[in-house]
C-alpha cells in the first residue's frame, strides 16, 4: 500500500512511475495492472479490483488510483484497507494538497503500508534542487545558469524535468548546459531576464536596468511586476540579514542564508552598496510597489512604467 499525497505533484509522479515499472514484467501487465483515475471511479469497482487475485502465474497484482483528489469516496475504503489482500500493491496518487492527516483511510494506509507527503521545494532550495537533478541525469551547469532556470520556470519542478530533458536532447555527447543553450531552446534571454534585473539594481545600474525593462515592455511574457517585487524583496532580505551576520566568509554567509556560494558573494559584494537604513526604506518602497502590482493606488499605470519608477527609487 503506497499512500502518496501533497502538494508537489512531480514527486508523487515518479514514484508511481518507478512503481509501474518495476513492480511487474511487461508481459504481465495486460492481466495483472489496472489504472483507474479519480474522476470515473467508483469504490465497489474499485474495491473488487484490489480483492482480485493475480492472474498468468504472477505473484502480483497492481491498482493505481491515479488523480484520486478528484475521488471523494476514499473513506469508503476502509473496510478494505483494514485488511488487505497481500498479493495486490495498491498506489494512490492524491496531487496538489496535503490529505487529512485526521481521516482513517490515511492512518490505516500509514498502519498497513507507506504514506508519502510530497512537499514543494522551499523557495532557498530550488538552485540547489535544479543542480542535483542536473547532475543526477549526467550533465553540468554553471550557477547563473541555474539561476535562470530558476527565475524563468519558477518551483515547477515537472516543468524544469522536462525542459532539462528537451535540453539532453539539443545537447546530444555536450554535456555543458550554458546559458546561451538556455536562451535558445527554452526561450528565455541569458541578458534580459528578472535575475538580471536585480542584478542591475545591486550594482546601481540605472541604464541597464531600464534596458532590461524596456526588453520586458517588448515582451510581456519575460516577466511581470510581481515577479520583479518578489526577487528584489528577496534580494533586499537577505542583504539586509548579511548586515547582522557577525562573520562575514562567503561560506558563513551561504549557510546562514542558504543559497549557493557565488550568490552568497555577490550578496556580500552587494551590502556595501546599501546601508540597514537605506534597504529597510527600500523593503517599504516595495511593499508599496507590491500593492501597485495587485491594483492598489495606481491601477492604471503599465507595467514597465512602474518598474521603472520602482528600480529608480531604489537605486537613489
Amino acid at each position: 500500500m503506497y499512500f502518496l499525497h501533497g502538494e508537489e505533484p512531480y514527486f508523487i509522479d515518479a514514484i508511481c512511475d518507478a512503481v509501474i515499472n518495476n513492480c511487474l514484467q511487461e508481459e504481465e501487465k495486460g492481466f495483472n495492472q489496472t489504472i483507474i483515475y479519480g474522476k470515473s471511479a467508483e469504490p465497489k469497482m474499485l474495491i473488487n479490483e484490489l480483492k482480485s487475485f493475480p492472474m498468468m502465474g504472477s505473484e502480483h497484482r497492481l491498482v493505481v488510483l491515479k488523480e484520486a483528489q478528484y475521488f471523494s469516496k476514499l473513506e469508503e475504503l476502509c473496510p478494505y484497507l483494514e485488511n488487505p489482500n497481500p498479493s495486490t500493491i495498491f498506489v494512490v496518487c492524491y496531487k496538489h494538497k496535503k490529505y487529512d492527516q485526521r481521516k482513517k483511510s490515511l492512518k490505516l494506509s500509514a498502519k498497513n503500508g507507506l504514506v508519502f507527503h510530497s512537499q514543494k521545494v522551499k523557495e532557498y532550495q530550488l538552485n540547489e534542487w535544479i543542480e542535483n537533478y542536473i547532475r543526477s541525469v549526467g550533465y553540468s551547469i554553471n550557477s547563473k545558469g541555474i539561476m535562470l532556470l530558476a527565475e524563468s520556470l519558477g518551483n515547477d519542478l515537472g516543468r524544469i524535468v522536462n525542459e532539462v530533458n528537451k535540453l539532453g536532447i539539443v545537447l546530444g555527447k555536450d554535456k555543458q548546459i550554458t546559458e546561451q543553450v538556455i536562451e535558445e531552446n527554452i526561450g528565455v534571454s541569458k541578458d534580459y531576464n528578472v535575475y538580471e534585473l536585480t542584478n542591475a539594481v545591486s550594482a546601481l545600474e540605472l541604464d541597464k536596468a531600464y534596458k532590461i525593462i524596456n526588453y520586458f515592455e517588448l515582451n510581456p511574457k519575460a516577466a511581470k511586476l510581481p515577479q520583479v517585487v518578489s526577487s528584489l524583496f528577496t534580494f533586499f532580505s537577505q542583504i539586509l540579514k548579511i548586515h547582522f551576520i557577525k562573520q562575514n566568509s562567503r561560506e558563513a554567509i551561504a549557510k546562514t542564508l542558504r543559497v549557493h556560494p557565488f550568490v552568497a558573494g555577490e550578496l556580500s559584494k552587494a551590502k556595501n552598496r546599501f546601508s540597514p537604513k537605506k534597504i529597510a526604506r527600500n523593503i517599504e518602497i516595495l511593499q508599496e510597489f507590491d500593492l501597485k502590482s495587485k491594483g492598489y493606488g495606481d491601477a492604471s499605470s503599465e507595467d514597465a512604467d512602474l518598474m521603472k519608477e520602482l528600480v529608480f527609487k531604489l537605486v537613489n
